[in-house]
């Protein structure tokens, strides 16, 4: 398979993100539009690579969750059935037969 050429691999200053500028001579950010030529301009990579830090710490907050009470589910042999009349099982019984 042939070894695709992508350019090269850069990294956003203004959103962070890994792109690569396919050999292009302006490498502009395919998330948020910034020309990379502004990045020395902007700020020192070490200040953003602080404020990159601060925005992820920002966006991981903690998800409360509510504690459900456990629902109780009694055994088989404590199942209430209903009470059948002598008549209703001979007839269940016959249904059952004819069917087969």
């Amino acid at each position: 398979m042939p070894e695709l050429k992508l350019g090269v691999k850069r990294e956003c200053f203004n959103c962070g993100t890994k792109f690569y500028d396919l050999g292009k001579p302006e490498a502009i950010c395919p998330k948020c539009g910034a020309d990379q030529k502004n990045a020395a301009q902007a700020e020192s990579p070490a200040v953003a690579q602080a404020s990159r830090r601060k925005r992820k710490a920002e966006v991981a907050k903690p998800i409360e969750v509510e504690e459900e009470e456990p629902i109780e589910v009694a055994p088989d042999d404590e199942l209430d059935a209903p009470e059948l009349e002598p008549a209703e099982i001979e007839e269940a019984e016959a249904d059952i037969e004819d069917d087969d």
